[in-house]
């Protein structure tokens, strides 16, 4: 029998080759840095790079500029925030999470929302003075302050810089509300200062707990704290009888949801008041930024994650209207948000924190009225 497909054989083609899995950077969350959505020119420099110790790879470098910003507090009027002021004492972020929605605040500064915005960190060095000076002013009204609002305020230079520290004496000072987010055991260190400040009802601090998994959170968030020194942040604050919860943010769908669960039974082990949840967010550039981390990463669950965030973003990648960012809508979001609350009433954990109390304010040399 002639076999008509002998016609289409070619034994002379190479074999098809599978694509090229794009290399991690070193200790670094993305892979590329992209042209910033503001700029007309893209500028790669070689020289700034480091080594690896005990290895032949190079790596980006870490660069702190000075920030010469004339104040310190940030306003917004988003509802889906739970305060409308807050500070920052670093822009860009060195713990390097891929996922993070803060990236493209970046590119305002005329830098890359990929790694420029972990290599590349802007340090505001007076933010304790300028906050004493904004919170002395007579117009001032006492609100609860977001620490930070954008980036983490214990990525790994405060251990040096200790400008987060130098914040918090000046509003432990004032007996100003505060409320703190973070990903890293630093908070620990400023333990006295949140105490001093939670009996007067003015702290909380919600510590950010992405994955219980080591392998994960190490790709995922290279410079942050292991996941179980979050945890024993969270028991050290407890201890202290500071308002504290954990924050399951960002849950990314088809990667770490499943974990929602055992996270918050080890949160409230570990002393945890209350618990929230945030569902991924891409904006402007990380959408590719993050696709990337997963073809680096996870190439076999790219197409799962990817679709199911579709599903839970109505067909997007990405969908900015209140109410819709922070928790995304149809089934699946609806799944999430009946798992996480089921859970979290299970073990206890209210779904807020506490309400801050301004009435223990007082400015610096203020002197009491006599009538």
């Amino acid at each position: 029998m002639h076999d008509e497909s002998s016609h289409f054989r070619d034994d002379s083609l190479p074999p098809i080759m599978e694509p090229e899995r794009p290399q991690a950077v070193h200790g670094r969350g993305v892979i590329s840095n992209p042209k910033g959505r503001f700029e007309t020119l893209q500028v790669e420099v070689d020289d700034e790079v480091e080594a690896v110790p005990g290895e032949t790879e190079t790596r980006p470098k870490t660069l702190f500029l000075r920030d010469g910003s004339k104040s310190i507090i940030s306003y917004n009027k988003s509802p889906d925030v739970p305060f409308n002021a807050s500070i920052n004492p670093y822009r860009g972020c060195e713990h390097g999470c891929s996922y993070c929605y803060a990236r493209p605040f970046h590119e305002y500064l005329g830098f890359s929302a990929g790694l420029d915005f972990e290599t590349r960190i802007v340090v505001k060095e007076d933010a304790p003075e300028l906050l004493r000076r904004e919170l002395s002013a007579k117009s001032w009204q006492p609100q609860v302050l977001g620490l930070s609002g954008v980036t983490d305020p214990y990525q790994p230079v405060e251990k040096r810089l200790r400008l987060t520290r130098g914040c918090l004496e000046v509003l432990a000072e004032m007996r100003h509300p505060v409320s703190v987010i973070t990903k890293n055991h630093m908070v620990s260190r400023d333990v006295d200062l949140l105490a001093s400040l939670a009996r007067h009802g003015a702290a909380s601090v919600a510590v950010s707990v992405t994955t219980l998994d080591v392998d994960l959170s190490r790709k995922l968030e290279p410079r942050a704290s292991h996941p179980q020194r979050r945890l024993d942040a969270v028991a050290a604050l407890s201890s202290a009888e500071v308002p504290v919860g954990v924050l399951i943010a960002p849950v990314i769908p088809g990667l770490n949801d499943h974990e929602i669960p055992a996270i918050l039974k080890a949160a409230a082990v570990a002393g945890a008041r209350f618990a929230g949840y945030i569902v991924l967010r891409l904006p402007h550039g990380v959408v590719d930024l993050f696709s990337q981390w997963l073809d680096t990463h996870y190439p076999e669950r790219k197409d799962k994650v990817l679709h199911r965030i579709q599903d839970m973003r109505g067909g997007e990648l990405h969908d900015s209207r209140f109410g819709k960012r922070m928790r995304g809508e149809g089934i699946f979001a609806k799944q999430v948000g009946d798992l996480f609350h089921l859970v979290r009433r299970q073990h206890g954990l209210a779904r807020r924190g506490i309400e801050h109390s301004t009435a223990a304010f007082r400015r610096p040399n203020e002197q009491l009225s006599l009538f």
